[in-house]
Order: structure tokens, then C-alpha cells, then sequence
């Protein structure tokens, strides 16, 4: 065991302290909450209707995210066409884009005075209203649609041609392929596909709490936060808490028990020869459900920038104060889940992958998965509280948290590839003597920076756009980006709020990109 552990020499038990610090985090806020909830009171009816309400639009939500995403992922893996392999990428971008930006986009859209309600108009019909149930699922599907296209996408590809090819020579039908291709990979990829998505909208706090309508539609993330920010309601919260945080933990054990597909860059953007359902009229509905994704997703982001263009000219100072913070949020963010992310990535490789030790560290860097935010931010606050001020160290709280919750993203990316660079040279590096320090800077950086650069290019999105912890801690002069463009909209402010999201688009978009394309330099250049 010491021969494998020591060519990464202090790094192995870097990885160690970090997944420690994670579980410290995690459990110990959960911890926390837990033994600060009033177990032995009783639940309001206001309570157990945020309880409903959250399980009925995660159910609704994940369900139509997961059916829609069948025709559109079917589409393009059976399709040839120009753009494709931009529109298959562009599927991923909701994943990074803040969603208080969707939101404002989806409200310019679908709001009582956004493009549909004035087309309803012209027809003499009443305008759309977006806030309450349909506005949540709608919010979740634009957000989730394209995550489980994607996932949906790669169990296609991941068929054999051959298969199919074999199928046409046997003569077989459409009904035929459906029954021994298509169907059996969906029953294995549709459970996990909608776990994710289920867990992704039971967390879900900005959009309810932009688009929820009222009492009847209001999450327990939602709750939670109005306990504590509105009535400071400790026990009540830290119940709710509890709560949330249990329903989370069944989640996550389902997801252990049911395998969630993962989303691979192979097979993406290779399109099966299919030999069925050549005729003009499948084309013409693969074609729709083509067209009808790209005006789903690409027209909300549109009329943003269309609105945002102009309300740029009437942005306060403010707006710029809290996108610095919002900046330096997520470099701190970006630092520390990178160096947790590389150091538990290092542990896992160096322990190997049969032995339980490494097994243990990686799952605790996925832990963070399976928690909420606010769970996490009310039980800092719970610990805290007696010795320190919570809400004057809102920005440090909210990089950790944002660092913990990017964490599983950045080991899904970099767990891989360092395996991958030690399996490939490990054993010439052995040879040369390459151990530590110079074994990680010789061997492993050059080799991890594209990877690096994307998982830091992620992390740094997802931070700038985060609209969680900061909400429940921050006051008017810490304010970040996505909470500042909230409040403008509460103020109906709307032009500013669409120059403010606009400026966040931006800077979630080179965000990306810088750490993205800093990584690739002199590699694919």
C-alpha cells in the first residue's frame, strides 16, 4: 500500500483532509439543524402544503423533462444536419446559465406582458400567467429538458450501429426496433434521468422564489427561507430543514440503487445509420421536435439580451458593486473546490479503485450532491451564531457552499482523467524517479489542464449565477449579482433587471470560456 501511495506523496492525504472537510460540512450542518429542530412540534398546514407542493412539482417537472426529452434526444441521434454538433452543445448551456437570467427570460417570454401574451392579444385572448405551479415546472423543464436530452442522447449512441444494421437485414419494423433496441435502453437510462432531475427541482430555491404564487406555491426550500429571514423562526426552520434534508438522503439512496446514466463525450456527436423510418413524414417530426427545442430554449435568451441591450444604459452603481462581489465569490469558490476536487481526485487514484479507502473519499466529494444549499447556509448559521456574526460573513459562506456543491461536478471530470494519466504513464514516471510535487507538476498538470480548465470553468459559472445562501445571509450591502437583479425585479425595475442579467450572462458566459479555453493553451491550439 505504501509503494502505491507514495509517488503522489502529501496529496494523497490532502484528499483525505478534503473529503473530511466535506463531511464536516455536509453532516455536520445537517447535524446541526437536526438537533436545533423542535422534533416534537407540529407541522403547520402551511408546512405540509410546501411539503405537497415540492414533491408535486419535482414529480411534474422531472416527468416532462424525461418524456419530452425522448423525441428530441431520438431526433438528433438519428439525424444529420448542419449545426448539429453546435446544437448538441448548446444543450449544455442552461447547466451553466444563472437561472435568475432564465427566469427573466422566460418572464419576457410567458409573463403577462411578455411575446406569447401579446400574440394572445391580437386573437382577442386573455394574457398567460406564469407565476405559480406552471410557471415553476415550466422553469424546470427549460433548465432540465436539455440535461436529460443529453443523457437520453447518450444512451442512444450508445446502441451499436451494427445493431441496427443487423435489424435491417432481418427485416425488422419500426415496432420491432422500438421492442429490442429502443425500449430496453431506455428502461435502463429513464429512472436515473429522472432521480436527477427529481433532486435537482427538490432543491430548487430561485425559481419558486421568483415564480411560486403564493402560500399554494411555495417549496420547503422556500419555507425555510421564509422562516428565517421573514419571522427568524429557528426551530420551525431548522424542521423544515430536517425535513428537506431527509428527503434529500431517500433521494440520494434511490440514485445508489437505481444507476444513474452519465453523460460521456463519446458517441455525442457520431449519428446512427438508421434504416427505418426514412419517409417524409418521420422527417418532418423529427424536424419539429428539432425546431420546436431550439425555439424552447434559444428565444428566452434572446429576448434577454434584445431587453437587456438597452436597460445596460440605466444600470446603477449598485449593480456593479454586486457584480465585484459576485466575482470575487466565485474566485474563492473556484480555488477551493479545485484544490479539494484535485486532491480527492489524487486520493482516489493513489488508493486505487478496488479498495475501500479510496471509495470513501470520492463518495464524500459526492456527497454534497445529495445536500441542499440552504441546509447547509441555515446550519452554518446554527453553528456559528454563539461565536461569530453569520450574516458579516455572508460572502465567505456562500463560496464555501458554492465550493461544496460544484465539488461533484469538478470529481466527475477530474477523477477520470487523472486515473487515466496514471494508468497511461505511471509506470515511466515510477522509472524516472517522478514522485510528490514533481510528479504533479510534470506529469499530471500539463495533462490536466483542459480538464481542469473546464470543471473551473463550471464551477465559476455555476457561482457567479447562485441565488441560495446569499439570499438567506446577506443584507442590502453584500448583496451579489443574482440576488441584486432579484431585488430590482421586486422593485419592477424590469429594464434595469434585464441590463443586470444581461451583465450576469456575460460574465457567466467568459467566465467559462477564459477558464475553458486557459486550459486548453498551447494543448489544442
Amino acid at each position: 500500500m505504501a509503494k502505491r501511495i507514495q509517488p503522489l506523496g502529501a496529496a494523497v492525504w490532502a484528499g483525505a483532509l478534503s473529503a473530511g472537510l466535506v463531511l464536516a460540512l455536509v453532516l455536520g450542518s445537517g447535524a446541526a439543524v437536526a438537533l436545533r429542530a423542535e422534533l416534537g412540534a407540529q407541522l403547520g398546514p402551511a408546512d405540509w402544503a410546501a411539503i405537497r407542493f415540492t414533491l408535486l412539482q419535482a414529480t411534474l417537472s422531472a416527468g416532462l423533462s424525461t418524456i419530452l426529452a425522448i423525441p428530441v434526444a431520438r431526433a438528433l441521434a438519428r439525424r444529420a444536419f448542419i449545426g448539429r454538433r453546435v446544437l448538441v452543445t448548446l444543450l449544455g448551456a442552461p447547466f451553466i446559465l444563472p437561472v435568475i437570467v432564465a427566469i427573466l427570460g422566460l418572464l419576457a417570454v410567458f409573463g403577462r406582458n411578455g411575446l406569447v401574451s401579446h400574440l394572445f392579444g391580437l386573437i382577442g385572448l386573455a394574457p398567460l400567467d406564469i407565476y405559480g405551479l406552471h410557471g415553476v415546472v415550466l422553469a424546470h423543464v427549460f433548465f432540465n429538458l436539455p440535461l436529460t436530452t443529453r443523457l437520453v442522447l447518450h444512451g442512444w449512441q450508445s446502441i451499436p450501429s451494427e445493431q441496427f444494421r443487423l435489424a435491417s437485414a432481418l427485416g425488422f419494423s419500426s415496432g420491432d426496433i422500438a421492442r429490442h433496441l429502443e425500449r430496453p435502453m431506455l428502461a435502463r437510462v429513464l429512472p436515473g434521468a429522472f432521480l436527477v432531475v427529481f433532486l435537482i427541482c427538490v432543491t430548487s430555491f430561485a425559481v419558486v422564489l421568483a415564480l411560486g404564487g403564493g402560500p399554494r406555491a411555495t417549496t420547503i426550500e422556500l419555507a425555510i427561507y421564509q422562516a428565517f429571514r421573514f419571522d427568524f423562526d429557528l426551530g420551525r426552520a431548522a424542521l423544515l430543514a430536517a425535513i428537506q434534508f431527509a428527503i434529500c438522503a431517500a433521494i440520494a439512496g434511490a440514485m445508489l440503487v437505481v444507476r444513474v446514466p452519465q453523460p460521456g463525450r463519446t458517441g455525442l456527436d457520431r449519428v446512427v445509420q438508421r434504416f427505418d423510418r426514412q419517409g417524409v413524414l418521420p422527417r418532418l417530426v423529427d424536424a419539429s421536435w428539432i425546431i420546436l427545442v431550439c425555439l424552447f430554449l434559444l428565444v428566452p435568451l434572446g429576448m434577454v439580451v434584445a431587453r437587456g441591450v438597452a436597460g445596460m444604459q440605466q444600470l446603477p452603481w449598485s449593480v456593479f458593486e454586486a457584480a465585484a462581489r459576485s466575482i470575487m465569490v466565485a474566485a474563492m469558490s473556484v480555488m477551493l473546490a479545485g484544490i479539494m476536487a484535485l486532491s480527492i481526485a489524487f486520493s482516489a487514484c493513489a488508493w486505487g479503485p478496488k479498495k475501500v479507502r479510496a471509495g470513501l473519499v470520492e463518495g464524500a466529494g459526492y456527497l454534497a450532491i445529495s445536500a441542499s444549499p440552504l441546509v447547509m447556509g441555515l446550519g452554518l448559521y446554527i453553528l456559528l451564531n454563539p461565536i461569530a456574526d453569520p450574516l458579516a460573513l455572508a460572502l465567505p459562506l456562500t463560496a464555501t457552499v458554492n465550493a461544496a456543491m460544484s465539488l461533484p461536478f469538478m470529481l466527475r471530470v477530474l477523477v477520470p482523467a487523472v486515473a487515466g494519466i496514471e494508468a497511461q504513464y505511471g509506470r515511466l514516471a515510477d522509472s524516472l524517479g517522478l514522485r510528490g510535487v514533481a510528479r504533479i507538476r510534470y506529469l499530471h498538470f500539463p495533462r490536466l489542464r483542459p480538464s481542469l480548465g473546464f470543471a473551473s470553468g463550471l464551477a465559476a459559472a455555476l457561482s457567479l449565477g447562485d441565488l441560495g445562501v446569499i439570499a438567506l445571509f446577506s443584507s442590502g450591502e453584500r448583496a451579489t449579482l443574482p440576488l441584486q437583479i432579484y431585488r430590482l425585479m421586486g422593485s419592477y425595475r424590469m429594464e434595469q433587471a434585464a441590463g443586470a442579467a444581461l451583465l450576469l450572462l456575460i460574465m457567466a458566459l467568459c467566465a467559462f470560456w477564459l477558464f475553458d479555453r486557459g486550459g486548453r493553451l498551447d494543448v489544442d491550439a
